[in-house]
């Protein structure tokens, strides 16, 4: 049996055990994989029925603070047609043993096949005994804005303390400070040091954003962005970032882009990842798509995609397609 026969690829929520072949009353085992704060193990045991078990490694961890998961788990048969398995999702059910999820699977299956787990949340239970906490609702933006030091510069913007400046978005104004801006934009400061309209008349036209999207490019640079808040506008912050040369926060908008990749935005992201320049999202999503095989999910969509989208991207795309078919 070839090392690889136990290992299973991951992105950061998607987890995929490619078997190629089990034969009867056989039990195998995976090698540990992360994803979240812990190290899993899918296991199969084959009989009359097919035992499929999600479970994370037993640890320190795992005892003291159990994960609570939700997530999808699907079996391919990756040969002809790909007929699918899937269990019906599971909700905030908390992992400790090999016993917490087992699912039996009465139809036959031969030949290669995948088990597919999509993680859709993990949670901890809260110290404090109240209701579990998401281990990825907290992310870098929150921890910067719930910072003591920034408390002050928050306040000047949400109570428009000496604003200076007058941002126009799309539907609506905002007052801001010109040296807060400088401070966190060479473009932005480059507006004010110059005899350009933004200085004489003291505004800026940002009408590419809605004031709501506005807000929360300002709430980021001012350091009192809610997480939601980052979540809800993060194409057009990246967008932002980008044409305002704000660098940490289109790096923190390519990270957590990279978090939550499935079905429904992997294309739209691989199109800004190709836009502006991320290559951790552009691989992620064209590994996401081949290797993980949920190009056969959207074919509709994905043939539509090549229709309009960049010719490079398009021959990056082939290339991901040939070097996977490579390594079968």
């Amino acid at each position: 049996m070839t090392e690889s026969a136990y290992r299973v690829e991951t992105t950061a929520r998607l987890a995929q055990w490619r078997i190629d072949n089990l034969a009867f009353c056989t039990y195998r085992k995976s090698d540990p994989f992360k994803i979240g704060n812990w190290n899993w193990h899918l296991s199969m045991e084959k009989n009359r029925v097919l035992y499929v078990k999600l479970y994370p490694e037993i640890s320190n961890l795992t005892r003291d603070n159990p994960p609570i998961a939700s997530f999808i788990i699907r079996v391919v048969c990756s040969a002809g047609d790909r007929k699918a398995f899937t269990h019906p999702e599971i909700k905030d059910k908390q992992l400790k043993s090999n016993e917490d999820f087992v699912w039996p699977i009465e139809v036959p299956l031969t030949g290669k096949f995948i088990i597919d787990v999509e993680f859709l949340d993990l949670k901890t239970a809260s110290p404090n005994g109240g209701e579990p906490c998401s281990i990825w609702a907290e992310g870098l933006t929150q921890k910067q804005s719930n910072a003591t030091a920034l408390a002050c510069l928050g306040r000047m913007l949400t109570q428009s303390i000496h604003t200076d400046i007058i941002i126009n978005a799309s539907n609506g104004s905002i007052g801001a400070h010109r040296a807060v801006l400088s401070a966190r934009s060479p473009v932005f400061h480059s507006m004010f040091s110059h005899n350009l309209q933004e200085k004489e008349l003291s505004t800026i036209n940002i009408s590419d954003m809605s004031i709501e999207a506005c807000q929360a490019l300002l709430c980021y640079i001012y350091g009192n962005i809610k997480h939601e808040e980052f979540l809800a506008h993060r194409l057009a912050l990246l967008r932002a970032a980008d044409k305002y040369d704000i660098s940490d926060l289109k790096e923190a908008c390519h990270e957590s882009l990279l978090e939550d990749i499935d079905t429904k935005n992997v294309l739209e992201r691989l199109q800004n990842a190709a836009l502006y320049q991320l290559p951790k999202l552009k691989s992620s999503c064209m590994r996401y798509l081949v290797r993980f095989g949920k190009i056969y999910d959207i074919r509709d969509d994905f043939n539509a995609f090549l229709q309009c989208a960049d010719r490079e991207l398009i021959t990056d795309i082939f290339h991901e397609v040939l070097n996977t078919w490579k390594g079968f």
